[in-house]
């Protein structure tokens, strides 16, 4: 079990103080160096297993501090495993379920601020400890006239620092993921602009129940009722759904029938949204899901959501569905619309792109290949990781290749996967199919 963390009495809110909290944990991160090669001159052998530990420890402890958008890039590159070193991604991970809370003084502080009134003067009980803690805010349980309701309260100061903290993230990410100046800008960029969104309560309100009314014909899967009157810029009110995360479900193993319902009820909410509503739920860690006692797939959290142009949508769908990749020529034209060839590559550098890119989307579309797919297999899993180990090291791979919808786009489509994986599922993957064209 992991322990409970420590309440936080203050977040640094001022560029100042934020920034002051990032040079501290660099020099921290300096000293792990100075250690690890000091060890290094007596056991030339030495790995850098324990440096990454060390390092992965002081960035969490800083950031988890901090909240807000360093946090959250931590908790996506948690699930970018093919990313980090395994020491960050179990270090970086935590925050997907248990950042530390806020304390009492902060939360009511904040309801006085948006509603000019204490929680208790607002719902008939509210419990001031928090059920969970994340990255952008922490999930308070209250009442009110009989019914259970969750309380999602944003920490001070997130929406407003999100992006100096990036800046001050960049060194960190520059290292840790070995980008270039440029595509680490195009990351950041479409990071922030999901950040701006995400933290903007109000339009997650709207969202939600745009989303959930929309995804209500979808078997198994339940969403809770909103209520914008008891909810603002900060705070969501919303009903308390009652269930387990995927790791409590797991822990109680259960049947492979059961693991199959929910696998499909992941499947067929994320391919509804990207194939008739072209926009997707584009946070797909654990921490947003609740499977229900009665089976069912809970949605708790629609603060990211990302949204597919149809130049994006129908050339990279096209790709991962049909027969399109036998086609060299369309295949390659398609590249070009994604920017994953460019206009002055020469005819080497097409080759190699055309080939390399076919072997990923190939690989990629396994599951749209027949109507079932299991994912409780890990040889299509380490196919995956093995080619994302592969690419990370090619030189030819270090300057910018894809337009930016890839970030998120990719994001959510392995983050379901591995989801799935977690669960071992089979699950049919014909239910919602993408709209395709064969030719450009």
């Amino acid at each position: 079990m992991s322990e409970t963390p420590k309440e936080q009495n203050s977040i640094p809110t001022s560029k100042v103080q934020r920034s002051a909290k990032f040079v501290k944990t660099g020099l921290k991160i300096g000293g792990n160096y100075v250690k690890h090669y000091s060890k290094k001159l007596f056991n030339p052998d030495m790995d850098k297993t324990e440096l990454d530990q060390d390092n992965a420890a002081d960035i969490y402890q800083s950031l988890s501090e901090l909240k807000g958008s360093a946090l959250k890039v931590a908790q996506m590159l948690s699930m970018d495993k093919n990313l980090l070193p395994q020491a960050y991604v179990d270090k970086f991970s935590q925050s997907q379920y248990n950042a530390p809370p806020l304390s009492g003084p902060l939360i009511v502080q904040t309801f006085r601020k948006y509603f000019g009134k204490t929680p208790d003067q607002i719902y008939d009980k509210f419990n001031l400890r928090s059920t969970n803690a994340a990255s952008i805010g922490q999930v308070h349980q209250a009442e009110l006239n009989g019914k259970k309701l969750a309380v999602k309260i944003q920490y001070p100061g997130v929406g407003n620092s999100i992006s100096s903290d990036l800046k001050l993230v960049k060194p960190f990410a520059f290292r840790l993921l070995g980008m270039n100046e440029r595509e680490l800008d195009i990351y950041m960029r479409e990071v922030e602009d999901r950040l701006l969104e995400e933290t903007d309560y109000e339009l997650e309100v709207r969202r939600s129940i745009e989303f959930s009314t929309a995804c209500a014909i979808l078997n198994n899967v339940i969403f809770p009722s909103y209520y914008p009157e008891l909810s603002s810029k900060r705070i969501i009110t919303m009903d308390w759904l009652e269930g387990k995360h995927l790791r409590e479900f797991l822990a109680t193993n259960p049947s492979q029938e059961l693991r199959n319902q929910i696998g499909q009820a992941l499947w067929d909410f994320y391919n509804f949204q990207q194939h008739e509503l072209r926009a997707v739920h584009a946070d797909p860690h654990p921490g947003n899901f609740l499977i229900t006692p009665e089976g069912k797939l809970g949605v708790i959290d629609f603060g990211c959501i990302k949204e597919m142009p149809e130049d994006f949508y129908t050339p990279f769908f096209s790709l991962t569905s049909t027969d399109l990749l036998s086609n060299k020529e369309e295949t390659i034209k398609a590249f070009r619309m994604l920017d994953m060839i460019h206009a002055n590559d020469s005819p080497a550098q097409i080759e190699f792109y055309y080939n390399a890119y076919k072997e990923m989307i190939s690989l990629f579309a396994m599951p749209y290949i027949n109507s079932t797919f299991d994912f409780g297999q890990t040889a299509f899993f380490d196919s995956l990781y093995q080619f994302g180990e592969k690419i990370s090291k090619m030189p030819e791979f270090k300057q910018p290749r894809g337009v930016k919808h890839f970030i998120y786009v990719n994001r959510t489509n392995f983050g379901l996967y591995n989801i799935l994986h977690e669960l071992k599922a089979e699950v049919r993957t014909d239910t919602y199919k993408p709209h395709v064209v064969l030719e450009y």
